[in-house]
């Protein structure tokens, strides 16, 4: 009894090793054929390919096409892209005559986004002008930018009076290229500059750099500065207004306050139509002051407001400095002022 059931037990494993071995033997017969057909099928594919190249290479217009293996891959050779089963690709692309036509730029934002607000302005570094166009890649000869990135909507003029400041203008560019920059602008900066020794004549350069700067470029925004006045926020936006626009409000010199109602100096914008209803600047000013006075009044005698930024946005740092010789106050400065707006009241 005993010895009848070793021996069933024993002709069981002998069938269950028997058919794992037809198993296995099954699934190998399997795997072999499936790789040997795929690599049959891919020879085949490159005979084709490079009786196809023979073909295009011994008469043209045959409808046959080159190909050939990208090896282009680190390490890439034919023998590991055959292994792979790459495909083929034809070395001859189809040309494209069109050219794409670029994208036109979005108008640049009313609120510049890159804008930090208050700045710290200081005068104590050395300031050089390699350093100023080190820190300027972008900005051309002659001062000029445009934004890359969005279309402007004004085209400013820059427009500095200026004589012996040299040292002034050096950090007025330090500071006012990167503030521009931010905000955005398309502008070009004039150093309008008086030879000679005679007696300053502030308006009268700035007459002269409106009319120099529109024999470069279509400008449509004047912005008039003095070369030691720095912005201290750049939100303080220059760039011109509905109405003719007083930037320089709170300057550090009369301790962050407008000293009285109708100033207008310092610095200033209006735009070309602005500037042609006040028929300009007055010339007849010599020396310190009045000038701006008389601005003022041709602008509210013309039927026009003057505009400001808040008095916290507003705010200027003067760089200290002696009174330059032969732009001494002009004695006569308040009363020319009055009588040439009782004249054009007339």
């Amino acid at each position: 009894m005993t010895r009848l059931m070793l021996g069933r037990t024993l002709e069981r494993i002998c069938k269950g090793v028997l058919l794992l071995c037809l198993l296995h033997f099954l699934i190998m017969m399997i795997l072999y054929f499936d790789v040997y057909s795929q690599r049959f099928d891919l020879f085949s594919r490159f005979n084709n390919g490079r009786n196809g190249s023979r073909s295009n290479v011994s008469g043209a217009g045959s409808g046959h096409h080159y190909y050939y293996y990208n090896l282009s891959r680190p390490n890439a050779t034919l023998a590991s892209y055959l292994a792979t089963g790459e495909q083929l690709v034809p070395s001859v692309q189809p040309e494209n005559t069109q050219t794409p036509s670029p994208k036109p730029l979005p108008p640049c934002p009313e609120s510049p986004p890159g804008l930090v607000g208050r700045l710290l302005i200081e005068f104590s570094s050395q300031m050089t002008m390699e350093r100023v166009q080190k820190e300027n890649p972008n900005v051309t000869e002659g001062g000029r930018y445009t934004p890359p990135d969005c279309r402007p909507r004004w085209k400013v003029a820059i427009i500095i009076p200026f004589r012996h400041r040299e040292n002034h203008l050096k950090y007025w560019l330090h500071y006012l290229h990167p503030i521009l920059r931010r905000q955005k602008i398309d502008y070009g900066i004039y150093i309008i500059n008086q030879l000679g020794e005679d007696t300053f004549n502030r308006a009268k350069l700035l007459n002269v750099g409106y009319t120099e700067a529109l024999k470069d470029a279509e400008y449509d925004c004047f912005i008039f500065s003095d070369v030691d006045l720095i912005p201290m926020d750049d939100r303080n936006l220059y760039h011109c207004y509905d109405q003719p626009r007083h930037f320089a409000i709170a300057m550090d010199k009369f301790g962050f306050r407008l000293p009285y109602a109708g100033y207008f100096g310092g610095v200033s914008g209006l735009s070309k139509k602005q500037f042609l209803k006040i028929n300009g600047f007055p010339n007849e000013y010599w020396g310190w002051g009045g000038e701006d006075d008389d601005i003022y009044n041709r602008i509210t005698l013309n039927g026009m407001k003057v505009s400001r930024p808040d008095v916290r946005i507003g705010r200027y740092r003067m760089i200290k400095h002696e009174r330059d010789k032969h732009n001494e106050p002009n004695p006569q400065r308040i009363r020319t002022a009055r009588q040439k707006a009782a004249w054009s009241k007339l």
